[in-house]
């Protein structure tokens, strides 16, 4: 076998998983994400450190690895459940960004969206008072039509005067961030806390030191909600005509518009989608994760999804594996930080190198495709 056939079949077999465009949105991130920490551990190298030690107590600090020794009521399991915990509002904000970016928009305004939502049912339900069985389910819906409402606002602005919005999105954060700021200040201040007061256990999204088996423990009540919106978002995308229609605006809004498919109806509806998911973030955020509100600020995951549904493809499922992956590094950067003695920033360092080589897919998939027009073409010529 000559040199230059062991070369062809090598460099195949290589990029055969990557050219299956069936597997591309799993393979893709995954090779970004390998090569992203092959850079964190040469970074993690220089500053004369062991990468390997490193990962292991990142994973041991996310509750992945068992850690030498626990606090009391404390074990793997328990901060297991944390990052759940912490993994759900990005879970749910990230398929937001998703829906959008389906529909070729970019949905930054997450954040303002969350922050909506979290508020008035802070208010509504959260000082209201009302029994757990009634509180939890009303702050969900408090959370999809709120946000719902912010994201069709969006969408009707786009559509009917071509108000872009990534526009639209900033100003409506800074408007959302100061008029709550504002009434959480006047109105439902904590003096010692200085944030909003503190929301009644029945209305929380988060059951908190639940003991069993001598454990307490944090449990996500919106943690499978947010895997079944990621399926069902999947499913809506992928076998209804309106998920179709969505996908067709996105790809070509002039070609979608010739084939009869109403473009501005489709694009108040993709953002109606995205702001329900991000409401449903907020819910989760601040009456889960959190049972407050800090004035004048926004959270991070608003803005942490866009580059964590960028790493996901924008695929529902990826979503759930890319927030997983950074919520690990999230969750377990300050336990890798005090046992392997490296600043907690190079977590966000990983972090940036995953979402750096993440963003060159696109440049990826068009090596891939050019190396699978090659092959073609070398084919039909030995033919």
């Amino acid at each position: 076998m000559s040199k230059d056939k062991k070369k062809r079949i090598f460099r195949t077999s290589l990029i055969q998983p990557l050219t299956n465009e069936k597997w591309q949105p799993i393979s893709i991130p995954l090779i970004s994400i390998i090569i992203s920490f092959i850079a964190a551990a040469v970074v993690i190298l220089l500053i004369g450190k062991n990468p390997l030690q490193a990962f292991y107590n990142l994973f041991q600090g996310a509750g992945i690895l068992p850690k030498p020794a626990y606090a009391g009521y404390k074990s793997m399991l328990t901060d297991f459940l944390s990052l759940l915990n912490a993994m759900t509002p990005l879970v749910f904000a990230s398929l937001a960004v998703a829906v959008a970016f389906r529909a070729g928009l970019f949905n930054i305004g997450v954040a303002g969206q969350m922050l909506v939502s979290g508020f008035l049912a802070t208010i509504i339900v959260g000082y209201s008072g009302l029994d757990a069985i009634l509180a939890k389910p009303l702050v969900l819906v408090i959370g999809i039509v709120a946000g719902g409402l912010m994201g069709g606002l969006v969408g009707w602005l786009k559509y009917k005067f071509n108000i872009n919005e990534v526009v639209s999105t900033i100003m409506l954060n800074y408007m959302a961030q100061y008029v709550i700021s504002f009434f959480i200040q006047m109105y439902y201040i904590d003096p010692v806390s200085r944030q909003s007061q503190y929301i009644s256990d029945a209305a929380r999204l988060t059951l908190v030191n639940v003991e069993i088996a001598n454990l307490k423990m944090d449990i996500p009540l919106g943690f499978i909600l947010a895997i079944l919106c990621a399926v069902l978002v999947k499913f809506v995308m992928d076998k209804t005509v309106v998920g179709f229609e969505i996908k067709a605006v996105g790809s070509n809004r002039k070609a979608a518009k010739y084939a009869g498919i109403n473009v501005g109806r489709n694009t108040v509806l993709a953002m109606i989608i995205s702001g329900g998911l991000a409401g449903l973030a907020g819910v989760t955020y601040y009456l889960g994760y959190f049972s407050s509100i800090q004035p004048k600020v926004l959270s991070s995951i608003g803005f942490d999804s866009i580059a964590v549904s960028l790493l996901g493809n924008s695929h529902p499922i990826g979503v759930i594996f890319s927030s997983f992956l950074v919520s690990i590094i999230d969750q377990g950067s300050t336990y890798m930080s005090s046992q392997a003695g490296i600043r907690q920033e190079i977590s966000s360092v990983i972090v940036g190198l995953i979402l750096l080589f993440s963003a060159c897919g696109v440049y990826m998939k068009y090596k891939i495709s050019r190396l699978k027009e090659k092959e073609v073409d070398r084919k039909e010529s030995e033919s």
